[in-house]
């Protein structure tokens, strides 16, 4: 199992605050679809830049041909609203389990 990492970029710089309803709509997808895969162990990590500039989240999958799968899942991509970056990611330190 190897880690990897995905930053989604939204469409424009100010995209948070000029978010239009059907852009709304592909975002709740993509937020219910990231706590699916949360609840369900695939995703470790799941956040953002806090003045909205990219979605970054991390996840261990087989292969690189997974993680594509995994990251190309997500609505905000599959329906073309964000741009994905997909990267290999080592993890150096982890927080210990609590």
């Amino acid at each position: 199992m190897a880690t990897y990492a995905y930053r989604i970029l939204p469409p424009r710089p100010d995209f948070a605050a000029t978010i239009q309803p059907a852009e709304m709509e592909v975002m709740g997808r993509h937020f219910a679809h990231l706590q699916d895969l949360h609840g369900r162990g695939v995703i470790r990590y799941v956040g953002r830049a806090a003045n909205g500039d990219y979605g970054f989240c991390v996840f261990d999958a087989e292969d690189d041909d997974a993680a594509r799968a995994v990251a190309g899942s997500d609505p905000a991509v599959a329906e073309g609203l964000m741009t994905l970056e997909l990267h290999p990611f080592m993890v150096v330190f982890d927080a210990p389990a609590r």
